[in-house]
């Protein structure tokens, strides 16, 4: 789907401001309300907004430990992986999940209450999970910078 300037305007505002009125919307992409309002919908059509959501302050909200978690597993088979991926998904403590090309499988981004939560976490869901053979977690000491926008 191609992306014009002005689709540009309102994927910029909404990563910014998901609850931004669709009048204000307008007035910042320089657009009258129901034109702006159609292309919404055609941007929510065709899958370039997937969902709205409400982004929470992981601190505030009791979770103020983020560990990586690099984890290799013991083969490579498609029923390896796929056991794997069906199973991590099914952890709420963990918020990402990715395939990787280098010295690790996957990585994960898990958020514990402390540490002794996340032994919880480690004991209880991610040394149990299929196929690993290698795990090695690492702590984050302070979010630097992070975002959910997409350089659009």
């Amino acid at each position: 789907m191609k992306i014009d300037a002005t689709d540009q305007r309102i994927l910029n505002q909404l990563q910014r401001r998901g609850k931004i009125s669709n009048a204000e919307l307008a007035e910042a992409a320089n657009l009258s309300a129901s034109a702006c309002h159609r292309r919404v919908q055609r941007l929510e059509a065709k899958g370039v907004i997937k969902d709205y959501v409400a982004l929470l302050d992981a601190r505030k909200s009791g979770f103020p430990t983020t560990v990586f978690v690099e984890i290799t597993l013991s083969a490579q088979a498609d029923e390896v992986l796929e056991a794997f991926e069906k199973a991590v998904s099914r952890i709420p403590d963990v918020l990402e999940c990715h395939l990787m090309a280098g010295s690790a499988d996957y990585l994960l981004k898990v958020v514990a209450e402390n540490t002794d939560d996340f032994a919880r976490i480690h004991r209880q869901h991610l040394a149990r999970l299929p196929g690993v053979a290698q795990m090695q977690s690492s702590f984050a000491l302070r979010t630097v910078f992070k975002t959910t926008a997409l350089p659009i």
